[in-house]
């Protein structure tokens, strides 16, 4: 019979004694690590076409769209009290937000060093 490598804690064993296992201790960890340098495409958002569905921002992975409270006032005239703008720090440059516009107004341009 092969030999388990699942942990088994000895008897009378209380759950403070027990080591840390599948969890994240401390919350925002992933906010020490800038992994925008990993792009090879980076989105660029029209904030003329863009009509704030915050669909970007909702499937964007690692949460690099920021939804600002910022007025913006289009050529056209319309105005809105919100605008997005793309964190470069964290961005990967998946393009899900680019795909998932509806009216196609963040488009994946070249990175450039």
């Amino acid at each position: 019979m092969a030999k388990s490598s699942r942990f088994v804690p000895p008897p009378n064993t209380g759950w403070k004694e027990l080591p840390i296992g599948a969890a994240i201790p401390w919350p925002g960890n992933s906010e020490e690590y800038k992994t925008g340098s990993w792009r090879t495409l980076r989105p660029v958002i029209d904030q003329e076409r863009c009509i704030r569905c915050a669909l970007c921002w909702m499937y964007c992975p690692d949460a690099a769209i920021i939804e600002l409270k910022q007025e913006y006032t289009t050529k056209a005239g319309r105005k809105y009290d919100r605008t997005y703008v793309v964190d470069y720090n964290y961005c990967k440059g998946c393009g899900i937000c680019a795909n998932e516009c509806p009216v196609k107004a963040i488009k994946m341009e070249p990175e450039v060093k």
